[in-house]
């Protein structure tokens, strides 16, 4: 009798430490969750199309970060929609290309979703404006897991659009990420070789990576809060071409916002060393969805998106110190070049209005079946 006393007694204590368990990581999980003061003004660099409804909304990711978000649906359109997730370019915020992107294709039927990176914007973070390839990796997954449980997107048909920095961040979600069912690369800049190698990869070479990263060391023991990388602004009379295109978009009514890092004082300093000593894609030669890489004929950054087009289709490409297999599905992969287009025109279409806004409707309608 006493035995089986005994028996009944632990097991009582077994399930009263396990509701303990689920009531605390109940907790734990609603205290992940964070408030952020979100304006609810209309503060963007566009003007609300009169096509689509507009609201607010967060979600969180598995690094415990809350990312603000603004969420567009199209008018007068009822049942299960596919859906797109916006982010980039790197540096900035959703106010600006990143919610055009979205509001253009909710005008098209779908529900999209511009959201701002952690440690970006309204998004929580700190220290502000820093980066990693995981957790930028994360936000776009995230983001497919918002959108997978609203009551009017079909979950089976999702897909993602980054541009310029987040272009490549995207091809990396898509290879981490089969839930993705179509992406689309626009003007695109490979992180993790700009950061290691510079432009042109002008600076790949040991010496040159060793000096950087001795330099990062300092950094982070001299003042790791530093910013830069704002567009310079008055600009000098002898910049590059690309330089002045920043310039004309972060820095003018055009695309300026308080709240990005590219239109004020820039990054942290370390805030891209992780990427420096990554290979971001070095996977997408087996994405087996369908994905679009869309670049300016004039772009300074049209060798990142050939590049990867070349690589993720046939597993080699120049840039690339890694070959590996074909890409197992290279018929629903595409490089679009857009003829006089330069790289920032592809942030909101430019004086030529060279974004192909129905081309990339019918890409995504096409693969998200």
């Amino acid at each position: 009798m006493n035995k089986i006393l005994t028996t009944c007694t632990a097991i009582v204590a077994a399930l009263i430490l396990a509701a303990c368990g689920n009531k605390q990581e109940t907790k734990n999980n609603e205290n992940m969750k964070q408030e952020l003061n979100l304006t609810q003004e209309w503060d963007k660099v566009f003007p609300l199309s009169d096509k689509v409804n507009h609201r607010k909304v967060t979600f969180e990711t598995q690094y415990g970060l809350t990312l603000a978000a603004d969420l567009y649906t199209p008018k007068d359109v009822d049942g299960k929609l596919p859906a797109i997730a916006v982010s980039g370019p790197f540096g900035a915020v959703k106010e600006q290309s990143s919610g055009l992107y979205a509001m253009r294709m909710a005008e098209r039927g779908f529900v999209a979703l511009a959201f701002d990176p952690s440690y970006t914007g309204e998004s929580s973070g700190e220290p502000r404006r820093t980066a990693s390839p995981d957790i930028n990796t994360e936000d776009f997954m995230a983001a497919v897991d918002f959108l997978s449980q609203l009551e009017n997107v079909d979950p089976e048909r999702i897909g993602i659009i980054g541009i310029c920095g987040w272009g490549g961040i995207a091809l990396n979600a898509a290879a981490a990420d089969p839930r993705i069912k179509a992406t689309v690369a626009s003007t695109m800049y490979d992180m993790t070789r700009i950061s290691s190698n510079g432009y042109y990869d002008s600076d790949n070479n040991e010496d040159a990576r060793h000096a950087a990263r001795e330099a990062m060391g300092k950094q982070r023991l001299t003042d790791p809060m530093a910013m830069a990388g704002g567009v310079i602004d008055p600009l000098p009379e002898e910049v590059p071409q690309f330089v002045k295109d920043y310039h004309a978009y972060y820095k003018t009514p055009r695309g300026y916002h308080k709240r990005s890092g590219n239109s004020n004082d820039g990054w942290r300093v370390i805030g891209t060393q992780a990427y420096a000593n990554s290979r971001f894609l070095y996977y997408i030669n087996e994405i087996r969805s369908a994905v679009m890489v869309m670049h300016g004929e004039k772009a300074h950054s049209r060798y990142f998106g050939e590049a990867a087009y070349h690589y993720m289709v046939d597993g080699k490409a120049e840039g690339y110190n890694f070959i590996g297999k074909p890409n197992p599905n290279p018929d629903n992969k595409q490089l679009l070049i857009i003829p006089g287009a330069s790289h920032c025109d592809l942030y909101d279409g430019g004086e030529g209005n060279y974004i192909p806004w129905d081309t990339l409707a019918e890409f995504f309608n096409k693969n998200l079946k």
